[in-house]
């Protein structure tokens, strides 16, 4: 046999395992609810890194929430994309844009706490006020999200409420780390 044999054989798995990262996957039809968990919990670490530095105008979270979806979008996007097929060399348009749908709930995770700190001048919020409005948003989204996908999943009763404590107990962490870094 040629020594070309093993190489080749190397190739070809690789590019079956290329192909099967960017096809769908059959429980991703049903909803894929770790990009909108995910991208809830950034939303509040971002407002709880902005919520340190002081008085901030509304309009900088609301840029800094949707700007930040959407380079961990992109992030998510590439490495999905790139950590498959860097080695294969086959990238196409309907991969690039099946995977930038799959990701999306990142950036989508991000609007609520936005739209939040948006209407939050409907209720005469000072910069604090703001803050912790869009956290709670971000928190009470994570929470849902991770709630939903324990029953879209087929959990349990037991198991979804485990699922929504565990992300309750990760948002109170979050908490912690703002009522600590504010003092």
């Amino acid at each position: 046999m040629p020594e070309s044999d093993p190489e080749a054989a190397a190739a070809s798995a690789a590019a079956a395992a290329a192909e099967a990262a960017a096809e769908p996957d059959p429980e991703e039809a049903r909803g894929d609810y770790t990009g909108a968990v995910y991208g809830s919990l950034l939303a509040a670490s971002v407002v709880v890194g902005a919520g340190t530095l002081g008085s901030f105008p509304r309009l900088q979270l609301i840029a800094l929430l949707l700007g930040t979806g959407v380079v961990f979008w992109a992030a998510h996007v590439f490495a999905r994309l790139f950590g498959a097929r860097l080695l294969v060399g086959r990238l196409s348009w309907s991969a690039i844009r099946r995977v930038s749908r799959q990701e999306r709930p990142i950036i989508e995770a991000a609007v609520p706490p936005a739209l939040a700190a948006a209407i939050s001048p409907l209720f005469n919020l000072g910069p604090q006020g703001i803050a912790w409005l869009a956290l709670l948003v971000a928190l009470a989204g994570q929470v849902g999200w991770a709630t939903v996908a324990a029953r879209r999943a087929g959990a349990s009763r037991r198991l979804m409420v485990f699922a929504g404590v565990i992300n309750l107990f990760l948002g109170l962490l979050i908490v912690l780390l703002k009522v600590g870094l504010a003092h």
